[in-house]
């Protein structure tokens, strides 16, 4: 089994469909994304039929909750089941379309990884007034930071890499910063939550979605539309 990352894809998998068909990937194999997949963006049959192009694919998608889609706790159809040593959410007609539960450790690729999604839409009041979706449950609650936190003590505040969506605040990548933004009204209360997290954590690496950019820094990777080997 195979395990590659790349950050989000906002509906559009044609660029994984493609590298699905060059590297011969098996359904086995395993793509993570970084949040914002979109394919519980619309809550209606446009939905459906995008889960049913990406199904096709020959590929299991392990998807990272972003702040541009619905949990998938709240989407009806929605079921918790276990995979690889911790708990995701499945379709019973999408089998391979897995959506992690914030603050489990998965087992993938030999490493012990912990997912955490969320993050606050700094276009919210811009998406409001234009009609687009906003979720208002896009950050993690102080419910899901404390099983988070409960889980890192289960672990001993030990995994090989953490999946996120939005970064560390140390690690925020002020030279993408969306022009024209406040940045003293964003909220950053998950940003700073993850930097105590990052803080205590004994950890190898930290992928992380939301940004649209492409970098390293330190052990954190941040992606959009690379598409790295996991394992």
């Amino acid at each position: 089994m195979a395990v590659y990352v790349t950050g989000d894809t906002h509906g559009d998998f044609r660029q994984i469909g493609d590298f699905c068909s060059v590297m011969g990937t098996k359904r086995d194999d395993v793509m993570i994304v970084l949040g914002d997949a979109g394919l519980n963006y619309f809550g209606d049959e446009r939905d459906i039929a995008r889960k049913t192009g990406v199904s096709r694919t020959r590929m299991t998608y392990l998807m990272i909750h972003g702040n541009h889609e619905m949990r998938p706790a709240t989407v009806e159809g929605y079921r918790l089941i276990p995979w690889n040593g911790g708990m995701v959410y499945q379709e019973e007609r999408f089998p391979n379309l897995l959506f992690a539960k914030d603050g489990e450790i998965y087992r993938l690729g030999g490493k012990d990884v912990l997912a955490i999604g969320g993050a606050y839409s700094v276009d919210k009041e811009y998406r409001l007034r234009m009609g687009y979706r906003w979720f208002p449950d896009e950050q993690p609650s102080d419910e899901t930071k404390e099983y988070v936190e409960q889980q890192l003590d289960k672990a001993g505040w030990k995994v090989d890499a953490v999946l996120s969506h939005t970064c560390p605040r140390k690690y925020e990548p002020v030279e993408h910063f969306m022009p024209g933004i406040d940045q003293s009204k964003v909220d950053k209360s998950t940003e700073n939550w993850l930097d105590t997290i990052e803080d205590k954590l004994d950890y190898k690496e930290w992928y992380c979605g939301h940004w649209h950019i492409n970098k390293r820094i330190d052990k954190l990777t941040f992606l959009f539309h690379d598409i790295r080997l996991f394992n």
